[in-house]
C-alpha cells in the first residue's frame, strides 16, 4: 500500500548525548582560557568585546590588580562570518552600548531603514496592507550580518580577544555537573573514517567558563540540555530560510516583506526582499518547518516567487551574487529552556533561541545575552566562583531584560498561526492589540519532527518547474553560490536512520535545499560535501554533527 503519511520522529536517530558529553578532564597537551566562547556570531562577539572592556577598566582602575584574563572564541567556519546568515534589519541597541562614542555611521551598516512595505501576494498581484506595528523599522538599519561579525571580530581581538576558525566543537568536557572544557573535531580523515596524510585529532581546552553561542538548532545545546535535564513548556520549532544576494539593474527604496502566495494557507512563513549598498539586495523566504505537506521544497519555493512579477521587474537583467539558507528558531518565549545557565556553562543568543518571530529580530537579542553573560562572568571572575548558583545571575538578568519583556509580551503571536493562516493572523491580532492578555495562556505545541506529513497534489506542481539559470537556478547551482569547498572525501557528518523508506527518502530530498539527499534505485543516498550546515535535516530528518573544521559555505555578503 502506498505511504499517505508519516512522522519524520519516526525516521530520526536520537541525539548522541554520551558522545557529545564527556566525563574527562581535558588533556594536558590542550590549551586553556579563563573564559571560551564557542561559535562566532553576534552574541559571543558582544560577549567577548563586553568582557575584555569590563576586565580593561577594572584593570585602569586598580592600577592593573584585576590581572589578565584569557579570552578565546573557537569557530567552525574557516573565517569569520563563513557560517553566518541572516536578513538582516537590525536594532543598534546594542551596538551603542558596546560602543557609545563610535558613530553609526562607522559601523558597516548598509543603511537607516528608510521606508517599510508588506505585501500580500497572489500568483499574480501584489497589494500592500498595512505595516503591522511589530514591523515597523524606523530607527533600525539594514545590513550584511557577514560583514557586521567581521568587524565586531576585528574589535574583539584589538581588545586582546583570541579568536581561532577552523575548529568546531564536538563535545562538553565535563566533571560531576561542571563543564570544564571543550573537545574540537578531529581533521583529515577519508571518507570510510580513516587517517589521511594530514590527519590532526582535536584539540582540548580547558575553560573556567564555557559560553555556547553556537547559534540555531546548537549541538552542544541540544546536549546540555538533555544531560542536565533542562526542560521548556514547549519544545523549540524551526524555520528554514532560503536567501540570495543580487546585484539588481533597478534598485530596491524599501524594506520589504511579503506574505501569501506561494505558500498555502496552511504553511507559516513569507519572504524579505532589503535593499543594501552597492545595488546590491537580499532577497529570500522563511517557511516553518511544521509544514505538512511533504513536498514542500523551500528552495523551489524561492526560486518560483522570483518568477511573481513584483519580484521579477527587479531581478531581471540582473545577477545572483551568494545564495544560503539556515534554520531559525522560531518557538518563542515558551521554547526558552528552563534554565539557561549551569556550573562553568552559559548559554547565549539563537542557542538559547532569543528570537521574536513577530519582530522578524534576533540579531540585538544574541548580542544582548552575550553582553549580559559577559558582565556575569565578571563578577565570577572576581569573586573566582564559577558554580551554577553564581553564573545563575545571568538567568536573573536575562528575565529582568528586553529579551524576556519583549518575548512575554509576543508570546503566542507565532503559536497561534497553527490555526491556520487566516484564523492565526486574527488571533495574532488579538493578542497584540491586548498586549498578550489576550489568548495569552500556553499554547501547547509539539516538536517539528512530531508533526505527521502528508503526501498531497503539491509533488505535481513541484516536479514541472525548470530553473532557467538566470532567474532561477538548481540547488547545486545555487551550493555553487554558496561558496561551499568541502572535499568530496570527508567522513558524513550526517546520522541518518538505516533502511530509510523511498517515501521519506523523498521528503528528505525536498527538504533539503543543497541537494544533500536523494533517492537511487530505492535506497537514500546522501552526499556530505554539499552541507551547508543549514541544520533543516537535524530538525526533522538524519542528524547534524561537527565536521571538519573550514567545511560548509563561505558566506562573503549574508
Amino acid at each position: 500500500m502506498e505511504k499517505k503519511s508519516f512522522r519524520p520522529a519516526d525516521f530520526q536517530p536520537e541525539l548522541p548525548v554520551e558522545q557529545i558529553i564527556l566525563s574527562e578532564p581535558p588533556s594536558s597537551e590542550g590549551v586553556e582560557f579563563d573564559v571560551l566562547f564557542v561559535g562566532a556570531g553576534p552574541a559571543s562577539l558582544a560577549g567577548a568585546i563586553k568582557l575584555a572592556q569590563l576586565v580593561k577598566t577594572e584593570n585602569e582602575k586598580t592600577g592593573g590588580a584585576f590581572g589578565n584574563v584569557t579570552i578565546g572564541i573557537v569557530e567552525k567556519s574557516a573565517e569569520v562570518g563563513h557560517h553566518i546568515l541572516s536578513g538582516a534589519v537590525i536594532n543598534p541597541l546594542p551596538f551603542r552600548e558596546l560602543f557609545p562614542e563610535l558613530p553609526m555611521h562607522e559601523i558597516p551598516f548598509s543603511g537607516p531603514v528608510e521606508k517599510d512595505k508588506v505585501l500580500f501576494l497572489t500568483e499574480k498581484s501584489a497589494v500592500r496592507v498595512p505595516t503591522p506595528p511589530t514591523m515597523k523599522n524606523h530607527g533600525n538599519y539594514v545590513a550584511s550580518l557577514c560583514e557586521v561579525v567581521r568587524w565586531l571580530a576585528a574589535q574583539a581581538q584589538s581588545l586582546g580577544v583570541e579568536i581561532f576558525t577552523g575548529f568546531p566543537v564536538r563535545a562538553l568536557l565535563t566533571k560531576g555537573s561542571a563543564v570544564i572544557g571543550v573537545r574540537t573535531a578531529d581533521s583529515g580523515r577519508n571518507r570510510d573514517g580513516s587517517a589521511l596524510p594530514n590527519f590532526q585529532p582535536g584539540t582540548d581546552i580547558a575553560a573556567k567558563v564555557v559560553v555556547l553561542g553556537e547559534g540555531t538548532c546548537g549541538f552542544l545545546t541540544q546536549a546540555y540540555l538533555k544531560w542536565q535535564h533542562i526542560s521548556s513548556p514547549n519544545p523549540q520549532i524551526y524555520a528554514l530560510g532560503v536567501k540570495e544576494v543580487w546585484r539588481l539593474k533597478k534598485p530596491l527604496d524599501a524594506v520589504v516583506h511579503t506574505m501569501g502566495w506561494p505558500l498555502d494557507s496552511k504553511t507559516f512563513g513569507g519572504s524579505f526582499f532589503y535593499p543594501l549598498q552597492d545595488s546590491q539586495t537580499a532577497l529570500g523566504i522563511v517557511v516553518g518547518l511544521d509544514y505538512p505537506d511533504v513536498s514542500t521544497n523551500v528552495h523551489k519555493l524561492l526560486q518560483e516567487m522570483k518568477l511573481h512579477p513584483f519580484f521579477r521587474q527587479y531581478l531581471e537583467g540582473g545577477e545572483m551574487l551568494e545564495w544560503g539558507a539556515k534554520t531559525i528558531p522560531e518557538g518563542g518565549y515558551w521554547s526558552l529552556p528552563s534554565r539557561l545557565s549551569g556550573f562553568g556553562l552559559v548559554l547565549t543568543g539563537d542557542a538559547a533561541g532569543f528570537v521574536d518571530v513577530p519582530s522578524l529580530k534576533g540579531v540585538h537579542y544574541a548580542m544582548t545575552s552575550g553582553i549580559l553573560a559577559a558582565k556575569t562572568i565578571f563578577e565570577a571572575l572576581k569573586k573566582k566562583d564559577f558554580s551554577a548558583e553564581t553564573l545563575s545571575s545571568y538567568d536573573r538578568a536575562v528575565k529582568a531584560s528586553m529579551i524576556i519583556k519583549d518575548l512575554y509580551r509576543r508570546r503566542n503571536m507565532r503559536l497561534t498561526f497553527k490555526s491556520g493562516f487566516w484564523l492565526g493572523g486574527v488571533k495574532a491580532g488579538l493578542s497584540y492589540i491586548s498586549h498578550g492578555f489576550l489568548l495569552g495562556g500556553l499554547i501547547k505545541v509539539e516538536p517539528d519532527s512530531h508533526v505527521v506529513r502528508h503526501f498531497g497534489r503539491g509533488m505535481i506542481h513541484q516536479t514541472r518547474f525548470q530553473p532557467d539559470g538566470k532567474l532561477t537556478f538548481r540547488k547545486l547551482d545555487a551550493v555553487f553560490k554558496s561558496g561551499n569547498a568541502t572535499r568530496d572525501n570527508i567522513p558524513s557528518h550526517l546520522l541518518a536512520a538505516k533502511d530509510v523508506d523511498p517515501a521519506v527518502g523523498e521528503f528528505y530530498a525536498q527538504l533539503c535545499p543543497a541537494g544533500v539527499y536523494e533517492v537511487v534505485d530505492g535506497k537514500l543516498h546522501v552526499s556530505p560535501p554539499n552541507c551547508i550546515d543549514c541544520k533543516a535535516t537535524d530538525v526533522l530528518a538524519p542528524r547534524w554533527t561537527p565536521r571538519e573544521g573550514g567545511s560548509g559555505p563561505k558566506y562573503m555578503r549574508m
